[in-house]
């Protein structure tokens, strides 16, 4: 009788489960959760010293002007700065070119023939991305990248990214997201399909049935979203602009002045706010380090108390898209009583970053606020440069105090003005508090300006400086003017 053929299941379990117990090779469990690299397949550099440049590689952009008016030195500065923020962004500058013209070429920025020599350029540096130092339009944006057949950024984008980066508070990222959006709604990009539309019976060209489209396609989608988005945000920048207002109203029911420090990104703004009131706020040497507003308590030399508001900085041709997002947090320069106004005296052009600033100024209404022009980086700017600008703002009318943060030099001249500019209070007291009610004496000393201070068998005699309300609250307690005789 012939035996059946084994079954190829039964041939596994034969060569498998051996008669002397061997069950097949075996492996730890690290080495079989274990991920092992293959040598020899990698074509990063093998030196030991580039492992920084592995872990993290920066764009190599190439950046480009378009000159229409004013100097070559003025749109040489404007590269210049462009630079700082492509390298604030963590990118490599390799070149950069600027290009006279009446206005920008409406299909690609800069003209075919210059778009083919920046391709040239492109090939030659083996950049990665192309910088524009304008807003473009969606269409110059798609035919320039056509061209030269790399990613071309514009500096809304860029500028877009750095606050991206740096925005750290809940406020701060909503800002961002919804400017970011905004500027990228109307560029969004579809090919094919993605842009036809449904249609359907006689409207799709007669043809009936058969003649739809698929439907929604991607980009109406990424549309309705992003709008869906933009109007949640709106929402939520909102909700927090109210919590903000309602601090702002307890401090000006507190009657305590407000000191707004606004000026140029990198100018100083942190540092003079540390300077002066030991904020500890983060201080870096690049643009827009600062972008959420810091509120701190800080006092004159008399002894009245005042806030200190650290702004963002501003930057020449702000996206307007910015200014719109973080009016909330402009808001605390529009309803500040006295702006100090902050100039890096070590720029070669101060007096755009000047013009730049005063602009966003009148753009939330602020213009009228009194300034205090502060020249900050004078122990490495040119004495030239800074007494011009000294000239100039005492010409508008504006108190002029050159410092610097760094060394601490001109600072007491500094608290001098705003003990000067900080608008004082004018409500005169003169009462006799009893020494049972101690509250009322260092009410006065925390809401006003104490003059004179005599203790009495009675009481404690204060003749003071304080707000409205703290006067009427201690009228029962005022000494009559026939006692003053």
């Amino acid at each position: 009788m012939t035996e059946p053929e084994s079954t190829e299941a039964e041939d596994f379990a034969a060569d498998t489960f051996a008669a002397d117990g061997f069950d097949g090779d075996q492996y730890d469990r690290e080495d079989r959760e274990a991920l092992r690299r293959v040598p020899g397949l990698s074509t990063e550099l093998q030196d030991v010293t580039e492992v920084e440049y592995r872990q993290l590689r920066l764009e190599r952009v190439v950046l480009v002007g378009v000159w229409t008016q004013g100097t070559l030195r003025d749109a040489e500065n404007s590269l210049i700065e462009l630079k700082l923020l492509a390298e604030t962004a963590g990118s490599e500058v390799l070149d950069g070119i600027i290009q006279r013209r009446d206005k920008p070429d409406p299909a690609t920025y800069i003209g075919s023939g210059k778009a083919k020599e920046l391709r040239d350029i492109v090939l030659a540096t083996a950049a990665d991305t192309v910088i524009c130092d304008g807003e473009l339009a969606p269409g110059q944006l798609r035919q320039l990248e056509e061209v030269v057949k790399v990613k071309v950024v514009d500096r809304t984008a860029l500028i877009l990214d750095i606050f991206a980066q740096h925005a750290r508070s809940k406020e701060g990222k909503a800002q961002v997201e919804l400017a970011q959006m905004t500027y990228l709604l109307p560029r969004l990009r579809g090919w094919g399909e993605s842009l036809s539309r449904q249609a359907g019976g006689q409207a799709a060209g007669g043809v009936g049935i058969g003649g739809r489209g698929p439907g929604e396609t991607k980009i109406e989608t990424d549309r309705r979203r992003i709008r869906a988005r933009m109007a949640k945000l709106r929402r939520e920048i909102a909700d927090m602009s109210t919590a903000r207002e309602v601090k702002r109203q307890e401090r000006r029911r507190g009657e305590v002045p407000s000191v707004a420090i606004t000026g140029y990104t990198n100018a100083g703004k942190s540092s003079i706010l540390n300077r002066l009131t030991g904020a500890g706020v983060l201080v870096e040497n690049q643009l827009f380090a600062t972008l959420d507003p810091t509120v701190r308590r800080a006092q004159t030399a008399d002894g009245r108390a005042f806030t200190l508001t650290d702004t963002v900085g501003f930057v020449r041709h702000l996206p307007h898209q910015l200014v719109e997002a973080f009016r909330s947090t402009l808001e605390e320069v529009g309803q500040a009583d006295l702006i100090v106004h902050v100039v890096d005296g070590s720029d070669t052009d101060p007096f755009t970053q000047l013009v730049a600033v005063r602009q966003v100024l009148g753009e939330i209404d602020a213009q009228e606020i009194p300034e205090l022009v502060v020249i900050n980086k004078v122990d490495v700017a040119d004495p030239e440069v800074v007494d011009a600008v000294m000239r100039s703002e005492q010409r508008r009318g504006n108190r002029v105090v050159l410092v610097s943060a760094r060394t601490g030099k001109g600072l007491a001249e500094l608290v001098a003005a705003l003990d000067e500019l900080v608008p004082r209070v004018d409500v005169s007291i003169d009462v006799l508090l009893p020494f049972a009610d101690g509250r009322l004496v260092a009410r006065v000393h925390e809401l006003g300006e104490v003059l004179t201070e005599e203790h009495t068998g009675t009481g404690t005699r204060i003749k003071a400086n304080v707000p409205q309300r703290v006067a009427n609250e201690l009228a029962a307690y005022a000494v009559p003017a026939a006692s003053e005789a």
